[in-house]
């Protein structure tokens, strides 16, 4: 597709009926990743952002949505608590993909949260939640609001966990569009796109971590574990990110 006029008149609305965005995920079910991507940049409302993770094998969707649209904002919410070898992931791929990074975090320092609530990511399933609010949601909605963001892309598959297997192509969250490219995608089928664009996986994925998070919270994949049982204790899979207004 190319952006021109008269596509650019057929961008979606969030007062788009249940009905109608049922049909528009049928079409994108049948579409490929790419396909996708670029069908989202003509017809979902600008500004478009992209949010990562930079985890295990992150450099997909930071390389498919950057050749699609190189100035495209890639949003991170920093802890303060990311392994050594994340930041330097990060660095490495903004240098790669020349990125537009832009980094939220929470308000209060990771130093004074610990002063002050202790380290709530020991503090069972209420503590989680509550630091994953101020270290995740909270900064991701900011970058909303301040980007403006019409449609987010996120990378979530349907075989990570058990809730995001009912996943569709394209939702709508709170006042943006949230599309999901590689939604259906394997193991495998990543592996492959890393190998033939030259991209590599985060550097712990040869320690066994699967999903990467905090150092604090994540350990790597150990026999009997599936992938959500490496996050939180196996107490819970999601960070915040893909739950609030979710209805991720």
């Amino acid at each position: 597709m190319t952006n021109n006029t008269a596509e650019k008149q057929q961008t979606l609305t969030l007062d788009i009926s249940k009905e109608a965005l049922a049909d528009i995920n049928d079409m994108l079910e049948k579409m490929t990743a790419q396909e996708r991507v670029a069908w989202a940049l003509d017809n979902l409302p600008d500004a478009h952002i992209v949010s990562s993770s930079f985890g295990a094998q992150s450099a997909v969707m930071l390389h498919m949505l950057t050749q699609a649209q190189p100035d495209i904002p890639v949003v991170l919410t920093d802890t303060g608590y990311l392994f050594p070898e994340t930041y330097k992931f990060i660095d490495e791929l903004v240098e790669k993909l020349n990125l537009n990074l832009h980094v939220y975090s929470a308000e209060m320092s990771s130093a004074w949260q610990e002063a002050r609530f202790g380290r709530l990511w020991e503090q069972g399933i209420e503590g989680i939640e509550k630091y994953n609010k101020m270290n995740k949601v909270e900064p991701m909605q900011r970058a909303l609001r301040e980007l403006k963001a019409g449609t987010w892309f996120a990378g979530l598959r349907r075989s990570q966990s058990d809730t995001r297997g009912k996943l569709p192509v394209l939702q709508k969250v709170g006042q943006q569009f949230k599309l999901y490219p590689i939604i259906d995608w394997s193991n495998k089928d990543l592996h492959y796109y890393l190998k033939d664009n030259d991209l590599s996986y985060h550097p712990l994925w040869e320690q066994g971590y699967v999903s990467i998070g905090d150092w604090h919270t994540t350990q790597s994949l150990q026999e009997g574990m599936s992938e959500q049982d490496t996050r939180f204790f196996g107490l819970k899979r999601e960070c915040g990110l893909h739950e609030f207004g979710d209805g991720i």
